[in-house]
């Protein structure tokens, strides 16, 4: 999964993007409101972490914007501001949820899984297709009859797109945007390893490859 952070503060943002991708999170952090709606522009996301109180323009003015591009990315509000009218605001605005700082990493992360299940569809907190099952709090997939397996952060990062969207073909593009973040260099055949891995640690059949388009999960049973 591929997060936009939006915060201004040198010390939350270091060690909320390190937080991140020790939780297996492809994580990109802007610090201004005009970048973050520039980069949204130009690169897709999953999920948005947006503080408000933003040099130039301020968190609410960032999710106006989004909304009035018709962008429907989950948006997590993370800010100092515990105001009820603030609070209502950002989530009459189009937020999805709103965290107060200073707040659990613990927390944030469980907010973010549940942000993205409600968006994706997903009521239960394990992603599953009816064939393959995965737990983003655990990072451990299983199939039917067989004892789940603990993934590598690359690993989860890919089934986790995959089972998102269960029966949508993703290209090799689709899937590296949600496996690295800026400055981190793909590497060759990244995405036929990371697919081989799992195959051989949940079976051949979870992903299926459309030669010439990309892979897929099945929509199950």
């Amino acid at each position: 999964m591929r997060v936009l952070l939006v915060e201004d503060d040198l010390m939350i943002g270091e060690a909320v993007q390190g937080s991140l991708k020790d939780a297996s999170y492809a994580a990109d952090w802007v610090k201004n409101g005009q970048t973050a709606l520039a980069t949204l522009a130009a690169q897709h996301y999953d999920l948005v972490l947006l503080d408000l109180g933003l040099p130039g323009k301020d968190g609410l003015a960032v999710l106006q914007a989004l909304r009035a591009r018709g962008n429907p990315v989950p948006v997590l509000i993370i800010t100092a501001r515990d105001g009820l009218h603030d609070r209502l605001r950002g989530l009459d605005g189009g937020a999805d949820d709103y965290v107060l700082k200073p707040f659990e990493m613990a927390e944030l992360l469980a907010r973010m899984r549940a942000v993205l299940r409600r968006r994706g569809g997903q009521a239960a907190p394990v992603l599953g297709n009816g064939v393959v099952s995965l737990d983003p709090a655990t990072r451990e997939a299983g199939v039917a009859g067989a004892a789940a397996v603990q993934l590598s952060s690359r690993e989860f990062s890919l089934l986790q797109a995959l089972l998102l969207r269960p029966g949508a073909i993703l290209s090799r593009g689709e899937l590296e945007d949600r496996i690295y973040g800026w400055g981190e260099e793909v590497e060759s055949n990244a995405v036929e390893y990371l697919i081989h891995a799992l195959r051989r640690k949940l079976g051949s059949e979870v992903i299926k490859n459309v030669r010439g388009v990309g892979w897929m999960v099945s929509k199950g049973v």
